[in-house]
């Protein structure tokens, strides 16, 4: 008798740990992870095309034969049109700074207006381009016309509003019609622009 109790009681045991066993296992809900979900590719739809307008400001350092050298800040404005191409980005503008450069006593340099034809890369939010064309030159002594080329980058903020820099170089011949007095310039600008 008692072997039935104990084999009563053993079996009891184990049946009420594993309904236990059961009943623990499915009152705990089972963790669901929930699922990652990629953000969706981000395409770039940046179109350069249109009107532009805006300020800028800058240094200039202009080098000739002595005594004609002298460096002062620039300050003007630009104007111009582009067209998106795609990966590429063609364009012109005409923009002036304003400045007094003392260029060794013997003259001085009082603005710079330039013709520009530009071609860049599309870089979605970035260009980056060269630039070239005349400028204009207007010294104490006349005003000269000469070539200039240089490269730029402009960064959209907005779709209207961009920030961007350019340095260019300029070539001077003969200033005041004295031959072989000739005058190099480099501008360095920072520029703001609305485009339309």
């Amino acid at each position: 008798m008692r072997h039935h109790l104990k084999t009563g009681a053993a079996a009891l045991m184990g049946g009420l740990w594993i309904s236990g066993a059961a009943v623990a296992g499915n009152v705990t809900e089972p963790v669901v992870e929930p699922p990652v979900i990629a953000p969706a590719p981000v395409i770039n739809t940046s179109d350069w095309t249109g009107f532009y307008t805006g300020l800028q400001l800058g240094y200039a350092d202009m080098d000739g034969v002595d005594p004609l050298d002298g460096d002062n800040t620039t300050y003007g404005f630009h104007a111009g049109y582009d067209i998106d191409l795609g990966d590429w980005v063609i364009g012109g503008e005409l923009d002036y700074d304003k400045t007094d450069v003392d260029l060794g006593g013997a003259a001085s340099a009082d603005s710079v207006a330039r013709l520009k034809l530009k071609g860049g890369y599309d870089l979605g939010n970035t260009l980056i381009y060269a630039t070239a064309g005349a400028a204009r030159a207007d010294t104490s002594v006349g005003n000269e016309t000469g070539p200039f080329a240089g490269v730029g980058i402009t960064y959209k903020v907005t779709d209207s509003y961009t920030v961007g820099a350019e340095v260019l170089e300029h070539r001077f011949s003969d200033v005041g019609g004295t031959p072989d007095n000739d005058l190099d310039a480099t501008t360095i600008t920072l520029r703001g622009s609305l485009r339309f």
